[in-house]
């Protein structure tokens, strides 16, 4: 529980410090950054990274690796259980391209859990979940959790940091 609250606090700490620039990232929707006054609609925000979200899902268990990877920015960084991070397009790419056939070919599938928070400020977003992996008879074979962090470019939301584990013990050495 003390990680959970560090990392959330975490953050936290960052979407409020960018939220507070006043310069907007290379390749940001400038159109949509938030100033003082301007009415944002966060109920939109959110739909859209659901949206994300869901597509991601849909393209893991399809086997898709092309459609996972379209979800992430090219600077993204992937940070995948026993992994080292995956930094930029062709490392994420990577990750998935060896993640995502291995998972389709041993029938599992992994659904998103079904209360994510969902958290936007101007360009910048995150959504803490749970997953589930089901084998081909729907038994639970893993549980986890994890956070992804969004950021608006171009007029839409794209992943620039992932980040998840199992709740799985780690298998002994």
């Amino acid at each position: 529980m003390y990680r959970t609250s560090k990392a959330s606090i975490a953050v936290l700490s960052i979407l409020a410090l960018a939220s507070c620039t006043k310069e907007s990232p290379e390749g940001s929707d400038t159109a949509h950054t938030v100033t003082a006054g301007q009415t944002v609609d966060a109920a939109a925000d959110e739909q859209a990274i659901r949206a994300v979200n869901t597509a991601w899902f849909e393209a893991y268990n399809a086997g898709n690796v092309d459609g996972v990877v379209t979800s992430y920015a090219d600077e993204a960084v992937v940070n995948a259980p026993g992994v080292a991070p995956a930094s930029g397009a062709a490392a994420v790419r990577a990750v998935f391209a060896k993640d995502v056939p291995g998972m389709a070919a041993a029938g599992l599938t992994q659904v998103p859990g079904s209360n994510p928070q969902i958290v936007v400020s101007g360009d910048l977003g995150y959504e803490w979940n749970t997953y589930t992996v089901t084998d081909k008879s729907g038994k639970t074979v893993d549980t986890g959790k994890y956070v992804s962090v969004f950021a608006r470019r171009g007029g839409k939301w794209v992943i620039v940091n992932d980040i998840w584990n199992s709740d799985l013990a780690a298998p002994a050495p």
